[in-house]
C-alpha cells in the first residue's frame, strides 16, 4: 500500500500542531459543494443501523443503484470503494499481463504487485499537455490481458473521448479495459458519456461515491460489468463489504434521483467557472503550467527552481495542503496537484502559490 494518497490532513496538522478542521485540503478529489442536500440528515436518522448485520451481499444496494443509472440489476455489484475492486480485478479476471495508461492513480500498479505481477505503462507525456496518443496505445495493448483506464485520469485530468474509447476496446477483445470512472460525475454533461452502458463484454467500469458525493469516508463503489464478469469478481468478495451507513447512503441517493441530478448538474455549472477563473488567476504567473483538465482537480507543473516538496512545505505553512505528484510514476518532482474547492478557498490559494513561486522569480 502506498504511503502517499492526498487527504491526510492529520499528519499534517501534528506537525503544525494545530486542529485538522484548520487544515484546507487541496490534495483530495472530494466534491466542492459537499455532500448532496439531505443525505446527512438521513444518515443521522438511520444511525441506529450499525448496531445490526448489514445485507451481507448488498444486494439491495446494488439495484438501487442500478435504478439510479438506469443499469440491468444483474450487471452491477457493490463493494468497499473502488478499491476493493481495483485489489481484486488480476485474480477475479486471471490477468498476467497488465497495462496501466500513466501516468496514473498509483493503486492500479500496487493492486497488480500485491499478486505478483510486475504492470507495463504507456505513459502520456508533459510535452504533449498529457494527451493521450491513442496510436501507440493500439500498439501497447498487444498481448495484454488487462489495461487500467481511468477516465477522466487522475491526476491530469485528461478524458478519453467516449466514441474513442469505446473503439478502441472493440479493437482488443482479448483485453479485459478496467475503467475506472471515478470522476466522470465532474466532467461537463456534453463530454461526460459513461462506458457503464456500452455492455462490451470486455470493459469493467468502476463507479465511485466517494468524490461526487462527498462520502469518501463510507467506502462505496460499484463494479458495472456483464453477469459473467460480476460473477468472476464475487468469488473474491467477503460478506458486509458495504456496511450499513453505506447501504443507507445508497438508498437515500436512490429514493432522490431528483436532488441528485441537480446536484451534479449544479456541481458541473461551480467547476465549469472554477477552472476558468482559476486559470485566469494563476494566468499571469507564466512560472508555473496549468495542464487542460476536465476533472475537479489541475496537475500543475512547477518551474525548475522549485520542486513539489518544497511547494508543498511551503503552501502547509499557510494551513493548506496540496498533493506532491512525486510519487505518481511517470512523473518528477516537478509536478503538484491542486483540487478545486469553494470560490474563496481557490482564490486563496491562488495568491499563495503565485507568491510561493513569485520568491525565485529572476
Amino acid at each position: 500500500m502506498i504511503q502517499g494518497h492526498g487527504g491526510d490532513i492529520y499528519n499534517l496538522a501534528r506537525k503544525l500542531g494545530c486542529r485538522a478542521e484548520e487544515i484546507i485540503d487541496l490534495s483530495s478529489n472530494i466534491n466542492p459543494l459537499g455532500m448532496p442536500p439531505g443525505i446527512l440528515d438521513d444518515l443521522r436518522n438511520q444511525i441506529g443501523t450499525v448496531g445490526m448485520l448489514p445485507e451481507a451481499d448488498s444486494r439491495t444496494a446494488a439495484r438501487q443503484m442500478a435504478g439510479l443509472l438506469a443499469l440491468d440489476a444483474n450487471r452491477i455489484m457493490a463493494g468497499n470503494g473502488t478499491t476493493h475492486f481495483i485489489y481484486s480485478a488480476c485474480p477475479a479476471l486471471e490477468a498476467r499481463k497488465v497495462l496501466i495508461l500513466g501516468p496514473t492513480y498509483a493503486d492500479y500498479a500496487d493492486a497488480c504487485r500485491m499478486h505478483h505481477i510486475e504492470p507495463h505503462h504507456f505513459m502520456a507525456h508533459a510535452e504533449s499537455g498529457f494527451e493521450i496518443n491513442l496510436e501507440g496505445l493500439e500498439e501497447a495493448l498487444g498481448g495484454m490481458d488487462m489495461a487500467f483506464i481511468c477516465n477522466p485520469n487522475n491526476p491530469t485530468g485528461r478524458l478519453i473521448p467516449h466514441d474513442r474509447l469505446r473503439a478502441l476496446c472493440q479493437a482488443h477483445p482479448g483485453t479485459h479495459f478496467v475503467i475506472d470512472e471515478s470522476y466522470l460525475p465532474f466532467v461537463p454533461s456534453r463530454q461526460s458519456q459513461t462506458m457503464a452502458a456500452c455492455e462490451l463484454d470486455n470493459v469493467s467500469v468502476l463507479y465511485s461515491l466517494s468524490k461526487i458525493f462527498g462520502l469518501p469516508g463510507l467506502r462505496a463503489g460499484f463494479l458495472i460489468a456483464n453477469p459473467a464478469t460480476i460473477a468472476r469478481f464475487q468469488i473474491f468478495m467477503q460478506p458486509w463489504s458495504l456496511n450499513s451507513l453505506s447501504q443507507v447512503a445508497v438508498g437515500y441517493l436512490c429514493r432522490n434521483s431528483t436532488v441528485v441530478e441537480t446536484f451534479i448538474d449544479d456541481t458541473r455549472s461551480f467547476l465549469e467557472n472554477e477552472r476558468k477563473q482559476f486559470r485566469q488567476d494563476l494566468g499571469t504567473n507564466t512560472q508555473v503550467l496549468l495542464y487542460p483538465s476536465l476533472a475537479s482537480y489541475f496537475l500543475i507543473g512547477l518551474p525548475i527552481e522549485w520542486t513539489a516538496c518544497e511547494v508543498c512545505k511551503a503552501m502547509a505553512q499557510q494551513r493548506i495542503l496540496i498533493r506532491n505528484c512525486s510519487n505518481f510514476h511517470g512523473l518528477s518532482e516537478q509536478f503538484v496537484r491542486v483540487a478545486l474547492k469553494k470560490a474563496t478557498v481557490n482564490r486563496l490559494a491562488a495568491k499563495h502559490l503565485a507568491e510561493i513561486i513569485g520568491r525565485r522569480s529572476g
